[in-house]
């Protein structure tokens, strides 16, 4: 009896690690985009959804972010480094269009769903909208006595929607290996490995320590990309163990869904999706102009862009090989400086009267 509360937890979270790993399987035989997290995600979401008790165990989820942030800061070469630097101005630009985005996606939601929505206000719509993590929008949100609910479930379907849809349409339109900045052949070594592990771990603890947002993902990252710009060459991350974690982010993502998800505020999803995809489709254009004037592939520039989840966006350029340094270096700016600038510029619009409610 003392024994059965924790078994069922265990055996949740199994059943769930086992679902996910099914689907991946189903989704490399169909040959889908970043099928070992694409699979695990849309069928963990889908059970959720239609009452299915599923679980994911946060630190199998930390573990996770910590693989992916060792494995993809190893794309950090010297000579990536200095192209990285050499882009400054695009990642000034890349914050200051997705405050902006943000803001307009925010007007947006708040318009659409006002009139026949009295519980909205503007704070609301505002934390809902800023392309930032869901978990840190929604203690800001709280903060400020909005609905954390809306906030919530608006980030968890945004991303959702963009990490779905964005692979696809990459895969679709045929963009692949485009990486113009290819990683070193870093070579497994079981000890290496080890020391490569023991050392992103402390890089991680020290931003949990720190109470840094993603800590086991951007400790981690930031420890293997001062190891890689150093030119110490440890060992690289085994590619099975990049594909259990991404099983584990796609079902820590899939797993927020619940049957109520859906039917608490249809109309204010419904608003949510439309604008992701309008987002999306700015982005893409936005995109397409960037190309035109530096020498990146436009996949590359939409997933750097990409309304997603720093993670996911980076694992999709990793598998599909589409600038990861780029892509994992914008995203980290960007999510940084809005964790960093949505507070004070929400205070900021307040005390000018943008936040006030036109009803």
């Amino acid at each position: 009896m003392i024994l059965r509360p924790r078994a069922i937890p265990i055996l949740r979270v199994l059943c769930t690690l086992i679902a996910g790993y099914v689907a991946a399987l189903a989704c490399v035989a169909l040959h889908t985009p970043i099928p070992w997290m694409i699979g695990p995600l849309l069928i963990t979401a889908g059970l959720s959804i239609f009452g299915v008790k599923t679980l994911s165990w946060n630190p199998l989820r930390n573990g996770a972010q910590w693989a992916i942030g060792a494995a993809l800061g190893l794309y950090f070469t010297p000579h990536v480094t200095t192209l990285v630097i050499s882009l400054w101005w695009l990642v000034i630009l890349s914050i200051a269009w997705s405050l902006a985005m943000g803001y307009c996606y925010g007007l947006w939601l708040y318009w659409y769903n006002a009139p026949r929505f009295p519980q909205l206000d503007r704070t609301t719509a505002y934390f809902a909208s800023v392309v930032g993590g869901a978990s840190e929008m929604t203690l800001l949100a709280e903060r400020e006595h909005a609905r954390t609910d809306l906030v919530a479930s608006a980030h968890t379907l945004r991303v959702l929607i963009v990490t779905v849809t964005v692979p696809f349409a990459v895969k679709w339109i045929g963009w692949h290996g485009l990486d113009i900045t290819p990683a070193h052949n870093y070579q497994f070594s079981v000890m290496g490995f080890f020391t490569l592990a023991l050392l992103t771990g402390f890089g991680a603890v020290a931003m949990k320590i720190l109470g840094r947002s993603n800590a086991w993902f951007i400790g981690s990252l930031i420890v293997s990309i001062a190891l890689a710009i150093n030119e110490v060459e440890l060992s690289s991350v085994p590619s099975w163990l990049t594909n259990a974690a991404q099983i584990v982010i796609g079902i820590s993502l899939g797993v927020r869904f619940r049957p109520e998800f859906i039917h608490s505020a249809p109309r204010w999803l419904f608003s949510v999706a439309l604008g992701t995809f309008a987002m999306m489709a700015m982005c893409a254009l936005a995109s397409f102009g960037l190309s035109k004037l530096i020498s990146l592939p436009m996949a590359t520039i939409i997933l750097a862009s990409a309304p997603g989840g720093i993670a996911e966006m980076a694992i999709t350029a990793k598998v599909m090989q589409l600038g990861v340094a780029i892509v994992t270096a914008l995203q980290a700016c960007r999510i940084i400086a809005v964790l960093f600038l949505a507070e004070p510029l929400y205070r900021y619009l307040k005390q000018f009267g943008l936040m006030k409610d036109t009803r």
